[in-house]
């Protein structure tokens, strides 16, 4: 019987649409889901984005919560003080926190919070300020998406966070970001690949979806995944960018039943006869010299 339970990661991000009694709520469902984490977003807007894109107007304007992109970003975006409150609520509620961050300021004040990992998106994933931060100056597990990002791309980052002698405590994840992403694009193999690359190097294999349904993450555990996250939300038809590739309360409770059973199932059978063939094996086999 396979022995490691897969960590189920309910990315909340921007779902909680700036407001933290929502967020509250989702934390709420996520644990009564099974979730293992619930994961929000940092981002310095300012510094991230240029002058431009601050002040354009959002590209999908029906998901603007602001006149411009860099008002939207703003609306959505928690403050440390907030962050703070949601990791104690967190700790309340008995499910662990974790956060994405998008530039080195972010990185830094989600290290004073968040002690278990901190993610690094795959928007940033080639950001070497952030990769560097978190490599010599902190002390939880670094998580880092995979999408939009070259074969080559990945063995640079692998290589980079070998030479900080951080390999112990990374965690890579296939990823393919497109929102939602069609079932024929999420190329599920890239998991098996990341396994047999890196696996023996780190410390684990994740898989992010961002495509509808659920008929395909639980083999991701067969191809070597033992993290899989999934955006979370109150209502896939809200308002806002991540929605429709997103997870209700049900669609997550059944992931964590999928990815346990899957887990549970993944074992040889013994040299001798399994107790729960014996029985059977009294009445029905036929065996002659």
């Amino acid at each position: 019987m396979s022995k490691t339970k897969i960590q189920l990661v309910a990315e909340i991000g921007c779902n909680h649409m700036g407001q933290l009694k929502l967020a509250k709520l989702m934390i709420d469902q996520a644990k009564k889901s099974g979730a293992d984490y619930v994961k929000f977003q940092k981002r310095d807007n300012k510094n991230l984005l240029s002058e431009k894109q601050y002040y354009e107007k959002h590209p999908v304007p029906h998901n603007s919560f602001g006149k411009t992109y860099g008002e939207h970003r703003e609306y959505l975006e928690f403050n440390s003080s907030t962050h703070k409150k949601i990791f104690q609520y967190c700790n309340k509620k008995k499910i662990k926190y974790s956060c994405s961050a998008w530039d080195v300021k972010s990185a830094m004040e989600i290290s004073k919070i968040c002690k278990e990992y901190i993610k690094v998106p795959s928007a940033t994933n080639m950001n070497f300020e952030v990769l560097d931060f978190l490599c010599l100056k902190y002390f939880g597990d670094i998580h880092i998406s995979t999408g939009m990002t070259s074969e080559n791309e990945i063995e640079t980052i692998f290589g980079f966070i070998r030479k900080r002698k951080r390999l112990k405590n990374l965690v890579l994840y296939s990823c393919v970001s497109a929102y939602p992403t069609n079932i024929k694009d999420v190329c599920l193999l890239d998991v098996k690949k990341l396994k047999e690359k890196y696996g023996k190097y780190i410390k684990a294999i994740g898989f992010s979806g961002h495509h509808r349904g659920l008929s395909i993450d639980n083999c991701t555990v067969v191809l070597g995944a033992t993290w899989v996250e999934r955006h979370f939300t109150f209502d896939r038809t809200a308002k806002g960018t991540d929605h429709a590739a997103s997870l209700e309360i049900q669609g997550l409770s059944t992931l964590r039943k999928r990815l346990d059973e899957t887990s549970l199932a993944l074992n040889y059978k013994p040299k001798k006869i399994l107790n729960c063939e014996k029985f059977q094996r009294s009445y029905l086999k036929r065996i002659k010299n």
